[in-house]
């Protein structure tokens, strides 16, 4: 879920993911010659009369690759409100096929400053510091793709628009990533008790989860891995599969198998990943 910020002055427009499992801003620059950076929009500090220089070396590695630049200091603009004074990452070498085959130029992070390299303050940060937004909340409304909206994110409150009865609260575990309790999840007749830490990611298209467990699911759900590494779902079986519960706390989120499995028009892929998370992270995402 991606969507539109506009850097300096007169206005330069980037298509940005707005991700909650990480916590700095940037875009590609034009002293940035990777493949990516050439495929999208690049941020030009000379045709800005608001940039300010800053210089400082930094790296990011995602869960999908990594990111080398500089940081650099600007005005931004997200949604009508202007930002005054915005350190972000001019991308210089960029490194992963998601950069290149994505369709976003850069990255919005929205997680804590805590976890922001370099103590870079995240832009929602700025936003609520300079009082241009009513309350120190953002919401996401995340539609279903090709949808008349395929998604929403509402800086400063939430839209009521897009869900009925009452919004159900979870305390955060540690200010990091937006990590919750997880006390477990049941698939089917199955269930396991985890007592465990789950970040909640938009930057994140997967349920991914400790290899041990997805490889499990998957065995359940009788996904088989291919050459790429996807586990693949007959398609056919999909309206059969189980339901996939998550506890958070004692409250249940349920999916059906037409929620966790990924109908590409050619493949149905599990929606479940495995990885081995480090030790700052939570235990599912």
């Amino acid at each position: 879920y991606y969507g539109d910020v506009s850097i300096g002055t007169p206005l330069q427009t980037f298509s940005v993911v707005f991700d909650t499992g990480s916590s700095n801003f940037w875009v590609p620059s034009t002293h940035c010659s990777s493949i990516s950076c050439l495929l999208h929009h690049r941020y030009s500090s000379d045709k800005s009369t608001t940039f300010r220089t800053n210089g400082t070396a930094f790296a990011i590695q995602y869960g999908s690759g990594s990111i080398e630049g500089i940081i650099s200091n600007d005005d931004f603009s997200i949604g009508g409100a202007v930002v005054k004074h915005q350190d972000f990452g001019e991308s210089v070498k960029e490194s992963g096929l998601a950069f290149v085959l994505g369709r976003f130029d850069g990255i919005f992070g929205l997680g804590y400053d805590t976890i922001s390299v370099l103590g870079a303050v995240p832009p929602f940060y700025n936003m609520v510091n300079q009082s241009l937004v009513d309350e120190p909340v953002f919401g996401f409304y995340l539609g279903q793709v090709g949808g008349a909206l395929g998604g929403q994110i509402t800086l400063g409150g939430v839209d009521t628009n897009h869900y009925e009865g009452d919004i159900k609260y979870h305390n955060v575990r540690r200010k990091g990533y937006w990590e919750i309790d997880l006390k477990k999840i049941v698939l089917g007749d199955e269930e396991v008790e985890l007592n465990a830490g789950a970040v909640i990611d938009t930057g994140s298209s997967l349920i991914i989860l400790q290899t041990v467990l997805a490889d499990m699911i998957n065995k359940h759900i009788g996904a088989k891995k291919n050459f790429a590494g996807q586990y693949i779902v007959e398609c056919s079986a999909v309206p059969n599969l189980p339901d996939f519960s998550f506890f958070f706390g004692e409250a249940q989120y349920t999916l059906k198998g037409s929620d966790y499995v990924l109908n590409t028009g050619v493949l149905c892929v599990s929606g479940f990943m495995g990885t081995d998370f480090p030790e700052s992270m939570g235990d599912l995402l």
